[in-house]
This record gives C-alpha cells, structure tokens and sequence, in this order.
C-alpha cells in the first residue's frame, strides 16, 4: 500500500486514545509523518498539547485534543460525541494500564478501574465508531492488546485476563467486519519503551522495543489481522508457549516469576 492509498483508506483523521505517552504517543508521531489529521485523547491535557504543538510544527498536522479519563466508563460515550462530524477513518484504541503482582494482593478498586480502562473503553469505542467506518464505506480499528493476552500470566493475572478480552474483541470484530472494507488489528507488543518500564529493572527487561517501532510496525500490518506480535522474540516466545503443555507453561512461568520476586 503506497502512502497515498494508506491515507486515502484510513484518512483524513486518526482517533489516538492513551496519546500523552508510549505507544499511543508513537502511534500520533507515526500517523501525522504520514499526512493524518488527528483527534488526540487522555487525561493529561497538558502532554497533548505538547504533542499537538510538535506535530503542527513538523508535519502541519491539525489536532483535536478531547481530555478524557477512560477509567470513567461514561468517557467513550463522551469521545464519540465530541468527534461528530469529524471523518475519522482510523480507530486506535491504545489507552491500558497494567497491574503486576500476586493477585490476592491487589486493590480490587484498582482491578475494576484497569478492566474499565483495559475492556471496558476499547468495547464501547468500537461500538460508537464502527456505524461511522461502515457509513463511509472503508477504515481500520487498531486495538493495543499485549502477548499476555495469549496466555494466563502469573503474577499478572488480572491484566493478562484484560488482554485476553482485548484479543478476543479484535478477533471477532476482524470476522466481522472482514467484508466490510474495515481492517481490524489486535496489536499484541511485548516490553515496550514507556513511562512504565522505565520505572522496571532494566535486567528484567534487557530488550524493550521502541514505542515508535510498534507503531510502525502496527501501521505497516494493519491488514494482516486479527492479532499481531510486532517482535520477533516475543513472537517465538510465546509460540512455544501457547504449544507447550498448558499446565507445565504455566508453572514454569509462575516458578520464574516468583522466584525473581
């Protein structure tokens, strides 16, 4: 697909959710180098202002910056009706936070919060978008899900669980909509460059991959649904995962990550 076509399928304006930072943040550098308009969402309007500022300033890109707390489950409804009128050709429903630990241990307000963020918000923007992709005849929906939407994670139980939802949304969409000339893409990174990991031992976390590389990556493939692994390590990784023997996975899983605990 030439840039011409790339844009003119999915153009003139992308929607980023969960733009003030990573991954999202890749997704509006990669988009706008590309010729799209975007409408930028996330909580802190301060960091989308200096990314509309940036992009007006190398590419011309026009943003539409709409503050949203995606934890909020009234805030889908609300993004979808502040971009009426705009012709947004590209979900990309980025927005996700995780939680790391034994299970048992964490809040459950914290849980409910990230599955109203994880599940909750890409479900419902799908919902309010898709009508919109179908009436102009072509589009795309990204969805950033993660490879422990694959798998059961120990010590990541609740988010794996999260991702895992995330996965099967894209795929049944991806069936869905596969005649509709809309494409729908599960992007499943692994450690990714963010905020967050840059908090991580980096032992623990030798080979992040650049937030701007997924999202290229993620761009490049958006037509080879329903899921993919934008590495090539995780990729074989959790291909042997998910052909091993479930239970002995698991616990070989659950015995390295305890033990590094």
């Amino acid at each position: 697909m030439t840039p011409d076509e790339f844009r003119n399928r999915y153009g003139p304006v992308a929607l980023v959710t969960g733009s003030s930072s990573g991954i999202g943040w890749a997704f509006a550098e990669e988009l706008a180098e590309r010729g799209f308009d975007l409408v930028l969402s996330a909580r802190r309007t301060e960091r989308l202002e200096q990314l509309a500022a940036k992009l007006a300033e190398a590419h011309g890109t026009k943003c539409k910056i709409v503050t949203a707390d995606l934890s909020d489950p009234d805030a889908p409804a609300a993004i979808v009706a502040a971009t009426e009128g705009e012709d947004i050709g590209l979900l990309v429903s980025n927005a996700g936070f995780n939680i790391k630990g034994a299970f048992e241990t964490k809040e459950p307000s914290a849980m409910t919060k990230m599955l109203t963020v994880n599940c909750h918000a890409p479900m419902h923007l799908a919902h309010g978008f898709i009508p919109r992709l179908k009436a102009r005849g072509n589009g795309g929906i990204i969805f950033t899900g993660s490879v422990e939407g694959f798998i059961g994670l120990p010590f990541s139980t609740a988010y794996s669980a999260s991702k895992a939802l995330v996965k099967g949304l894209g795929e049944g969409l991806w069936g869905e909509l596969h005649t509709e000339n809309i494409d729908v893409l599960t992007l499943c990174p692994g450690a990714t460059e963010s905020e967050a990991t840059a908090k991580m031992d980096p032992a623990w976390l030798p080979d992040l991959q650049p937030a701007r590389e997924v999202a290229q990556l993620a761009l490049d493939n958006i037509t080879e649904g329903p899921s993919y692994i934008p590495s090539d390590k995780y990729r074989e990784q959790f291909d042997q995962l998910t052909s091993a023997p479930r239970r002995e996975a698991l616990a070989g899983m659950a015995d390295t990550l305890r033990n590094y605990g």
